[in-house]
């Protein structure tokens, strides 16, 4: 064997390994992703990989929702405009007794006025559901079981233990949307986050 011979078998075992390292990094790469992902989003985690019926599927669909949000200008709210929304709630939790109905209208527009004022793009329902999951996986499938009850509702056939689920379902969401900016403590000029109760 010559030279060249044994120099062309070194660069192709050489490139060969590299190849090799290449699938192992990228393999590795995608796992730890999905497990980031499926640790985050939980449920919707689940949920998004049955709709797209691939885990890669999934995992890239997050990881725009990811990058949507972040371009978003999501911020807390000012103690005044959280007191605002609470005591909305308030009343319109007070008017359930007599009007199941009116109040899950009202809880659904409530909510989204919410999400406005927190910065939240008020597109199509799937879109402020995706947007939501992002930073509050935990309730979003709640808000789409509220968001079927208000079709429902919509169209005269949800009765009155699934109008007080979607209440439910709704106050979740809305609890975790009530971020509030405290005014800043004497250790610096950053502000606190709280949740306005």
């Amino acid at each position: 064997m010559n030279t060249a011979s044994i120099s062309t078998i070194i660069v192709v075992v050489l490139v060969a390994l590299v190849a090799a390292a290449a699938v192992v990094w990228a393999s590795v790469h995608r796992k730890r992703q999905s497990l980031r992902l499926h640790q985050r989003y939980g449920g919707e985690y689940d949920q998004t990989v049955l709709r797209l019926g691939s885990q890669s599927k999934a995992d890239a669909e997050l990881r725009k929702r990811e990058v949507r949000v972040a371009k978003l200008k999501i911020k807390p709210l000012t103690t005044p405009e959280a007191t605002r929304f609470d005591l909305a709630w308030s009343a319109l939790q007070g008017r359930f007794v007599d009007n199941p109905s009116g109040a899950v209208t009202e809880a659904d527009t409530l909510v989204r006025e919410v999400m406005t004022a927190r910065g939240y793009q008020m597109s199509d329902f799937e879109s402020r559901a995706a947007d939501i999951s992002v930073d509050h996986p935990g309730v979003v499938d709640g808000y789409r079981a509220a968001q079927a009850i208000a079709l429902k509702n919509s169209r005269g056939e949800a009765d009155t233990e699934e109008l007080r689920m979607a209440i439910v379902h709704y106050r979740a969401l809305f609890s975790e949307l009530l971020q509030v900016r405290e005014a800043p403590v004497t250790e610096g000029p950053k502000a606190k986050l709280a949740v306005h109760s």
